[in-house]
């Protein structure tokens, strides 16, 4: 594996790992400062997600393209594939390993911080309208991605998502997971932010689903895309050899 690549998916994995202790411990912190009001536990655990994806994808995605999320890794490759731009289907599933293994550990060391036994998750969310919001907020998460790669916008991609995926928390009523990695993640918190392992299933399928009507309203409209898959989400740097990292193939 070359300097390059396993400098990536480090990064994947700790980013995931960050994201999802923001996600998991910003809801227990507010869970215990707010008890009682679960609107502001809400408004407290979303500010600190913007946030914190935001700073995340800056300090990351020069390395690894911050993706953070399977959804985002698998439509960079499904776009770029024709144009020989993005990830190969084997750098997406060493990705989606990382991630997923970051997301489980960044629950576990939220967890620790607040002294929270860590335990699986009895908080059932798979009803018919949060399976919808999933739906919709991965279908315009990838949307908003590739429409601003596209058009050369990809600068604005770290406090765009965060924007977006905090305004998310509260226009569905999942409050927006829209992650495959964070979902798995979160069943192993039984706090404010879990999930019960029976929802998983259900949750990453509506991602999946949100994923293709994400990448069909991309192409609608914006046709070439693909062709800007090499910087989604921030577009990676060149390493000390003047290699590009895992985010552009050969």
């Amino acid at each position: 594996m070359s300097g390059a690549r396993a400098r990536a998916l480090g990064a994947e994995l700790l980013g995931t790992a960050l994201l999802v202790t923001v996600v998991v411990g910003s809801g227990i912190a507010a869970a215990s400062l707010s008890p009682g009001d679960v609107g502001l536990q809400l408004l407290e655990n979303a500010i600190a997600t913007a946030l914190g994806l935001t700073v995340l994808i800056l300090m990351l995605g020069p390395v690894s393209g911050a993706h953070l999320n399977p959804v985002v890794s698998l439509a960079d490759w499904f776009l770029g594939r024709r144009a020989g731009r993005g990830l190969t289907l084997g750098e997406v599933g060493g990705y989606a390993i990382a991630q997923v293994l970051g997301g489980i550990a960044g629950a576990v060391l939220a967890n620790l911080m607040f002294d929270v036994p860590t335990a699986i998750s009895t908080t059932a969310r798979a009803t018919g309208p949060h399976l919808l919001a999933e739906v919709v907020a991965t279908a315009g998460l990838v949307l908003i991605i590739f429409a601003l790669a596209r058009s050369g916008r990809g600068a604005l991609a770290a406090p765009a998502v965060g924007a977006y995926i905090g305004a998310a928390y509260w226009f569905t009523s999942s409050t927006s997971f829209a992650n495959p990695a964070v979902t798995v993640g979160r069943v192993f918190s039984d706090t404010f932010a879990g999930i019960a392992p029976a929802s998983v299933a259900p949750f990453i399928a509506a991602q999946l689903v949100g994923l293709a009507v994400g990448v069909a309203l991309t192409l609608a409209f914006y046709p070439h895309a693909g062709e800007a898959a090499d910087a989604v989400v921030v577009p990676p740097e060149a390493d000390d050899a003047g290699q590009m990292p895992v985010v552009q193939s050969s």
